[in-house]
């Protein structure tokens, strides 16, 4: 077939042979699995982003990382023009491209390009970055092997966050509007928001606020030194958990101190310091810090998106113009933060199903949308209607009102609007902080976290399990949800949902209520109706601590 050279895919194809027997399902963080299984991954994923790159005329990104998970694994996703996910139609291609068996792959390929109506006479353009494990250089050169077989052009950023890769996706799809595609263009961009966003803030004693940064041992630590150079006022940054020492994402990161709601290892910490974790890629972020009585004390990005909306609907009602905001959690998000948004703060609140696909969709229906999961992932995405009525108030209008429209201007530039980016999100947090003058205590007690719990159940197929209402109600197995309904009753301010993971044959159950002993128990007893009704494997699940 014209544009397509068959047989050198089929010689290259072979160098990057399948495993027998993998199967591999790309879900919302990509493929994930072992990395010495992703070899041949890698190569399609490059060859697959070659076709996605013609049929929308577009740069596509294909970023290799694990994200979170432990040093030995490894993953991919591909980027799309305006630096979102991969698009739902091309997810099923992916996950037919990698499974298919070696004698198939060409077949695929042309089904792929038939099914999408893909021009294979057009040019294509792919921009790749990787993390810091030791796996991803060579994985990602596989990836350049599929590019160039189908006479791609690329760009190797090498070394980059996640949300850099999507940014700079963004940035070349948009001819330069939305920024420089380069590292220092990324800097430069974020760095002159952020001084100009906090020129207004009440200076402390020696100028500088100080932050104590957890890197995950990841490419945080590589990209946030720097970019110390371009924070030359209000912010001095100690990094801990850089790479030298410990291993990627162990006791540490983002994901650590949220599961295990306590701090990473390696990190020293004073009462009432202010902290944060970014995890093993920089798209999340959580912050924390002790109490003087040596209590623990997790913010996060529930109450991350608190400050923040509540800081943009302060902003909105002073330029007056009838900008809409919403706020998009998944069910996972605290019972507190879902009231205190809606009865304190009068911002409306949606839900959507777990994933952050789902949020960045949802969050592009109003003039400012916020979402954040739970785990610290989100961003701010502003509509063009609403990014340009602010710059012109910001040029146009008088006193207040052009001040909180320059503000509004700033914070739409720090913020990354391709994906959540753990750098943009803490600079947009500190600059907060600083503007309010609020201490993390004072953050922190906007509202109180309903204690909650989350557990695993192992059962034999998690498909038996299906949900509706974004995953808040369990449709099958028949009687579950009833028995769920029942549980939830006994306790106070108590709430229950069950849903299969996307990736493993685990249902995972989160409870919520007054007391933490409450919480526990609720949880226990969910589980153990999973157990029953659902399939369960192995030990009855014991009860929490």
């Amino acid at each position: 077939m014209v544009g397509m050279d068959l047989e050198a895919i089929t010689k290259h194809s072979a160098l990057h042979a399948k495993p027998n027997g993998l199967i591999l399902q790309y879900g919302t963080a990509g493929f994930r699995t072992k990395a010495v299984h992703l070899d041949h991954v890698m190569f399609r994923m490059g060859l697959l982003a070659v076709l996605r790159s013609k049929q929308t005329q577009s740069t596509i990104g294909v970023m290799v990382t694990a994200s979170h998970n432990p040093e030995e694994d490894n993953g991919v996703k591909l980027v799309d023009p305006l630096g979102e996910m991969l698009a739902p139609s091309w997810e099923e291609h992916a996950t037919c491209l990698a499974n298919a068996e070696e004698q198939d792959v060409q077949s695929v390929l042309l089904d792929i390009s038939k099914k999408a109506a893909v021009d294979l006479q057009r040019d294509a353009y792919v921009v790749i970055g990787r993390d810091t494990r030791p796996s991803s250089e060579k994985l990602a050169h596989s990836v350049i092997d599929g590019i160039t077989v189908l006479g791609g052009q690329f760009h190797d950023y090498g070394l980059l966050t996640t949300p850099q890769l999507h940014y700079m996706v963004y940035c070349r799809n948009t001819s330069g509007q939305y920024g420089k595609a380069t590292i220092d263009g990324y800097y430069q961009k974020l760095s002159a928001a952020f001084a100009e966003l906090t020129k207004q803030a009440p200076r402390s004693g020696d100028g500088f606020r100080s932050l104590k940064v957890d890197c995950a041992n990841g490419i945080g630590a590589l990209k946030l030194g720097e970019m110390e150079r371009y924070l030359s006022q209000g912010l001095s940054l100690q990094l801990f958990n850089v790479g030298t020492e410990g291993r990627l994402n162990h006791l540490c990161g983002a994901d650590f101190v949220k599961s295990y709601q306590k701090p990473p290892q390696g990190m020293e910490m004073k009462s009432n310091e202010r902290c944060c974790s970014f995890d093993g890629d920089a798209d999340r972020i959580v912050y924390y810090y002790y109490d003087a009585d040596g209590h623990f004390h997790l913010i996060d990005g529930d109450k991350i998106a608190a400050l923040i909306s509540s800081f943009l609907k302060e902003l909105l009602l002073e330029i007056g113009e009838n900008l809409n905001i919403g706020v998009v959690q998944t069910a996972y998000a605290n019972g507190s933060s879902t009231r205190f948004l809606e009865e304190v703060m009068k911002v409306p609140v949606y839900c959507t199903k777990t994933g952050v696909k789902h949020l960045h969709h949802k969050a592009q229906e109003f003039d400012v949308g916020v979402y954040f999961e739970a785990n610290g992932h989100g961003t701010v995405l502003f509509s063009k209607a609403a990014e340009m009525k602010i710059k012109q108030l910001a040029k146009e209008s008088k006193d207040e009102k052009r001040k909180a429209a320059k503000m509004l201007e700033n914070i739409i530039d720090l913020f990354n609007q391709a994906a959540g980016d753990a750098i943009s999100d803490m600079l947009v947090i500190e600059a907060i902080l600083a503007l309010k003058g609020l201490t993390v205590q004072q953050w922190d007690a906007l509202y109180t976290d309903l204690p909650n719990r989350q557990l695993k159940v192992k059962v034999a197929d998690r498909q038996v399990i299906s949900t509706t209402d974004a995953e808040r109600q369990a449709v099958t197995p028949p009687g579950l949800q009833e028995a769920i309904n029942n549980l939830v009753k006994k306790y106070k301010l108590s709430r229950a949902f069950v849903r299969p993971s996307g990736t493993e044959d685990i249902v995972r159950v989160y409870a919520e209520a007054d007391s933490q002993e409450s919480a526990d128990s609720l949880a226990h007893e969910v589980s153990l109706a999973v157990f029953q009704l659902a399939g369960g494997v192995g030990e009855r699940p014991a009860p929490c601590f």
